[in-house]
């Protein structure tokens, strides 16, 4: 019989250290190999197993009564970045996004440029074209926002193409923005990319509480940590095929155009892609309110997740999207210690409870008669006659 859910503690101080380390290791996609170690030390701490994808995604497991079916929450290790473009005859660089996003919040954004040397790094500023008033004078407030009308000036003595090329630095190595991330004593979280780490945050700290309360789970959950979401792959690969549903942890955005907010979760019923699975949105929603965990519902119209790849690419299973409310989501984000705790406990509880159908999902075919679509309200029933008028 399986034990009904309960809101597991939290450990906020342990959750806090892992994501200031997080945030201070640089992991733009195509980059990330480094911050996949941060993530198996810390999942060889918690006596997580786990196991690296051909390509470097990472599946960690905790068992369950029941090995088969099963269900995953993921999240993604990567973040928005820059690549070189070119080394301009000035001596500066010229930049390319890595992800969506606008240059507008890259404008004076200490950097590191990362050389094919490992040993070999370089510190730089993003600056718009006319960076001094002083020498431009209104020209400053009327340039153009876009990727040609920034460039990095690199901390080293440098003024033409060739003194770039001489510090080992090519076209295509990789540009990281500096996360500079903070604390207020208020519980605020203010940080580049607390997309995703405060995600991967979240879901670590509810593993770690299912693990530490030694809770005994209906069946294997396992945690995907995917590393190219931001340029759209997500959880295209790395999962079993027996995973009947997955959750995917991502900032929710907040917005005046926007239900979502810092201090809670979101519980996202569409993106772009679509809306998520009705039931397992519906059971996510359900969980809230039964434990007394700040939420809200939203829908993303500009907004792609891990789960989206995951069934564009085939994976025959249920899904569904929370988040933490993160206010000016891929610019200078900010989220509270609250949203983050209330995902890891929303977390921990849909851990802990069934599947949404597992009868159903053990067999994965079956006859239209057992279906669960009865769970389902039917729609209001027309009062027009046939042939009738409204």
């Amino acid at each position: 019989m399986t034990a009904i859910p309960k809101v597991l503690p939290i450990d906020e101080s342990w959750t806090r250290d892992l994501l200031l380390r997080l945030l201070l290791t640089p992991s733009p996609t195509g980059r990330t190999d480094q911050i996949m170690q941060v993530l198996g030390e810390t999942l060889t701490e918690l006596r997580i197993d786990f196991e690296l994808t051909r390509r470097g995604a990472l599946l960690a497991t905790l068992p369950g009564a029941r090995r088969s079916p099963s269900r995953a929450v993921v999240v993604h290790s990567d973040t928005i970045g820059m690549a070189v473009r070119r080394l301009k005859p000035n001596g500066r660089l010229q930049a390319i996004p890595i992800g969506t996003h606008s240059a507008r919040f890259s404008e004076g954004a200490r950097v590191t440029i990362f050389t094919d040397d490992p040993q070999v790094a370089y510190s730089g500023t993003v600056l718009p074209l006319k960076a001094s008033g002083h020498a431009y004078a209104d020209e400053v407030d009327t340039q153009g926002v876009g990727w040609d009308q920034v460039e990095i000036r690199v901390d080293e003595s440098v003024s033409t193409e060739r003194d770039l090329a001489g510090l080992g630095i090519q076209v295509g190595d990789f540009i990281a923005h500096h996360a500079l991330p903070e604390i207020t004593p208020g519980g605020f979280v203010k940080s580049r990319h607390l997309d995703d780490k405060a995600g991967i945050a979240a879901a670590l700290a509810a593993f770690k509480a299912v693990r530490e309360a030694e809770v005994e789970l209906p069946v294997a959950a396992h945690l995907l940590i995917t590393i190219a979401e931001e340029v759209g792959h997500g959880a295209s690969h790395g999962l079993h095929a027996d995973v009947a549903e997955m959750v995917s942890i991502d900032s929710a955005i907040v917005a005046p155009v926007q239900e979502s907010v810092e201090t809670g979760v979101t519980v996202a019923m569409q993106d772009m892609t679509g809306p998520f699975d009705y039931h397992l949105t519906r059971k996510l929603l359900a969980l809230c309110a039964e434990h007394g965990i700040e939420h809200r519902r939203d829908v993303f119209s500009h907004y792609r997740s891990d789960v989206a790849a995951a069934i564009e690419a085939g994976a025959e299973m249920r899904a569904a999207l929370i988040g933490f409310g993160t206010d000016a989501t891929h610019g200078h984000e900010r989220t509270t210690l609250h949203a983050i705790r209330s995902t890891a406990e929303l977390t921990g509880l849909y851990l802990q409870s069934e599947l949404t159908f597992a009868e159903w999902d053990t067999t994965r075919r079956g006859e239209l008669a057992d279906f669960p679509s009865d769970e389902q309200p039917a729609p209001a029933q027309s009062t027009v006659e046939p042939g009738g008028q409204a």
